[in-house]
């Protein structure tokens, strides 16, 4: 056995460097292709535009993250979130309640505060309330379900972020959560080690030095290709589930109003990757039907936030403490605010 250590390690060396995101996105691919050739170009096709339409945005955040580590500026955008950890919790909640990303979009920006040393506690609050809610997705909501639905998943989406923003503030507080980003991510506690230099200098115009220029081309390269293939793989298994995954399985099993009915629709939710708007009109229908309001706003939240492609994202970003507390957050306040619906919307 022994003599094949070497080997095994060098195979392992080997797959690191390669990405384990990108193998597995070549196996999903692979799969598809075994399963139904022909589907295979729409599966490619389909990663390439939501990967397209989420490209922007990772590449503002990689720029910005390198441009703060190459400068010296990460220091600063540190010390701005010292000491008002109880505020920003409940602003970054309310603001990603208000924010234009979704579920695996807002990935990248995430990886960019922590990086810089925000506190893990307000990252995490706009985290869970960044996909649930939009001013699109209000105008939608409120086409579809009515005004009343639209606030009370507004409300939804910052409560969350709220409690599970606080629930973080207090564990970090017991030391349990130092270290929130995976190895080759950056670090929020290296960012944070910033905070604490009482003097941070800042060179802004960082290409005029060949250190910081080569500081803020590994930085960007190795986030970029980081995220980019945990990206692609959310973005492949998406596609597969959109196209294997009959929406009437779903509605057969949310269609009642039984007492177990909340609970249910915030366990499929996960699994049942459906974007924000494609799952309106089915929960329209689901209502019509007689599924209550609050297993609608169940599904509708759980789905949001923890469906697996964004799930994935989030495991490769995050280590698995960061990861229970986001999906237990986000499951546990689907619930409640399902419960909370029933009451409210009837």
């Amino acid at each position: 056995m022994t003599s094949f250590t070497p080997a095994l390690n060098q195979v392992g060396i080997r797959i690191k460097r390669i990405g384990h995101g990108w193998l597995l996105l070549a196996l999903v691919l692979a799969t598809q292709g075994l399963v139904d050739i022909d589907a295979l170009p729409d599966r490619i096709g389909a990663v390439g535009d939501s990967f397209g339409s989420t490209l922007p945005f990772l590449l503002i955040a990689v720029a910005f993250a390198a441009y703060s580590k190459a400068t010296g500026a990460d220091a600063l955008i540190a010390r701005a979130f010292t000491g008002r950890e109880v505020q920003m919790v409940m602003v970054a909640a309310l603001f990603g309640a208000l924010s234009p990303f979704c579920s695996c979009g807002v990935i990248p920006i995430i990886a960019a505060l922590l990086t810089m040393g925000v506190p893990l506690s307000a990252v995490m609050a706009f985290w869970l309330a960044s996909p649930l809610m939009d001013p699109t997705m209000f105008a939608m909501t409120t086409g579809i379900l009515g005004w009343e639905f639209a606030v009370a998943k507004t409300v939804a989406a910052a409560g969350i972020g709220m409690g599970g923003g606080y629930v973080t503030m207090a564990l970090g507080r017991s030391g349990m959560l130092t270290k929130p980003l995976r190895e080759g991510v950056g670090d929020g506690e290296c960012g944070a080690s910033t905070v604490r230099n009482s003097n941070p200098q800042v060179h802004w115009k960082f290409w005029q030095e060949s250190p910081r220029r080569e500081v803020f081309a590994k930085n960007a390269w190795s986030n970029l290709l980081f995220l980019g293939q945990w990206l692609a793989l959310a973005f492949a298994l998406e596609a597969v589930m959109i196209a294997y995954l009959p929406q009437e399985a779903v509605a057969g099993l949310l269609g009642g109003e039984s007492w177990f009915a909340i609970p249910l629709a915030a366990i499929v939710g996960i699994p049942a990757y459906l974007n924000g708007y494609a799952a309106l009109p089915l929960v329209s229908g689901l209502m019509e039907q007689g599924m209550s309001a609050g297993a609608g706003m169940a599904f509708l939240v759980a789905g949001g936030i923890t469906c697996i492609p964004a799930g994935i994202a989030v495991w490769a970003l995050a280590r698995p403490a960061v990861f229970a507390i986001y999906m237990g957050s986000a499951f546990v306040g689907a619930i409640g605010f399902g419960l909370l619906g029933t009451v409210m919307l009837g």
